[in-house]
């Protein structure tokens, strides 16, 4: 007997060794993705899903979700169904240019959209209102969670310190871990994300520095290498899409 049926309770199962993704994102993505199955999309709120057919497959998640910022769709399935799905996207979407592309790319896009990533910007040492992530932090009188009280005093009392893009002045590439300085060489935060734009073609990232500091038209220093390269706070995201 099934021993949720047994005991009359509900069984959590984490599913993921079970299941495989593919990310297809872009501007021509859903009209792609549409000729692969008879759920209409465009139904699909941001950040909902169902599940349907999909290239053949009967029993597809269609997730309106993604972390580049082009728009598209996440599609989960059984890893057997992989190469189906795969190939049939590659072949529905040739005329489109569709590419086969690793998470190094995703980093980059969601980077130049000034996504946070977690493992980069957030983490058990950060909270979401340094991030700038206040309007998923909702203080309810009646409900309760982990830390409440000491994110409630940020929000009264300010932060001490603020996730910000910047931009390189000086040709370099920041990397996660580099310290982030003052005109007068004082350490004032450190690198959480960076890389060389390949929209813009400069070098940009992500990083805490202190509240005063935080400012848009900021100029900082980024410590690569024993060198300190210019840099300049800027408003996120880096990448200003039409």
């Amino acid at each position: 007997m099934d021993p949720a049926a047994k005991y009359g309770r509900s069984i959590l199962e984490n599913a993921s060794d079970h299941m495989a993704q593919l990310a297809v994102q872009g501007p021509l993505a859903t009209t792609v993705l549409q000729r692969l199955t008879s759920v209409p999309l465009q139904n699909i709120p941001y950040y909902h899903f169902t599940t349907g057919p999909f290239a053949g497959v009967s029993d597809v998640i269609i997730s309106n979700t993604g972390y580049t910022g082009a728009g598209g769709f996440e599609l989960y399935f059984y890893p057997n169904e992989g190469m189906k799905i795969m190939n049939a996207l590659l072949n529905e979407g040739k005329n489109e240019g569709i590419r086969l592309v690793g998470l190094a790319a995703r980093d980059t896009l969601r980077l130049e959209m000034g996504y946070c990533l977690y493992g980069h910007e957030l983490n058990d040492t950060t909270s979401p209102l340094e991030a700038g992530l206040g309007w998923i932090t909702k203080f309810l009188n009646y409900k309760d969670f982990i830390d409440k009280d000491y994110l409630l005093s940020q929000k009264t009392q300010g932060v001490k310190r603020k996730l910000v893009g910047f931009e390189l002045i000086d040709k370099g590439i920041p990397r996660q871990g580099y310290e982030m300085e003052n005109k007068q060489g004082e350490t004032i935060g450190i690198v959480t994300s960076g890389t060389m734009s390949p929209s813009l073609k400069i070098g940009i990232g992500m990083g805490y520095v202190a509240t005063p500091y935080s400012n848009p038209g900021t100029e900082i220093l980024i410590s690569i290498r024993n060198k300190k390269l210019q840099a300049r706070v800027v408003k996120l995201p880096f990448l200003k899409r039409e």
